[in-house]
């Protein structure tokens, strides 16, 4: 049986440094964008956890598993219901259609790992 939520503090740590990475080269457009993209995500008009939902979805319909479950740990953070979730994906595989299936799959096995303690990690608080 495979441990996904020592996957889910692999990913984590392995994303950090990955960013310790990226920053290490960074000019200025690299570091403007991962500053845009922290702010895109602060409370505003719509709460963090709605703001959270919306990448999540967008993560789905582009099938990019880094960005789901990095979008599934902050959701998990923010305190989304498990019907929140469920509701989120379900409008990413709407406009997705039946190839984001898999990706929905590794979602939801985060998500459970997350939620029934089997994944501790953290999100890091850079975006991306």
């Amino acid at each position: 049986m495979h441990d996904h939520g020592t996957d889910m503090d692999a990913f984590q740590k392995e994303r950090e440094r990955l960013n310790e990475v990226v920053m290490s080269y960074a000019g200025m457009p690299i570091k403007r964008f991962y500053s845009l993209d922290a702010q895109a995500y602060r409370e505003g008009a719509l709460p963090v956890g709605t703001k959270e939902m919306l990448g999540l979805v967008a993560s789905l319909v582009l099938r990019c598993d880094d960005c789901i479950k990095y979008h599934i740990l902050r959701c998990h953070e923010e305190g989304i219901s498990d019907e929140q979730l469920v509701e989120a994906l379900t409008i990413g595989l709407i406009v997705g259609g039946s190839i984001t299936v898999p990706h929905m799959r590794r979602a939801l096995d985060a998500w459970d790992s997350l939620k029934n303690g089997r994944g501790k990690a953290k999100a890091e608080r850079s975006r991306k």
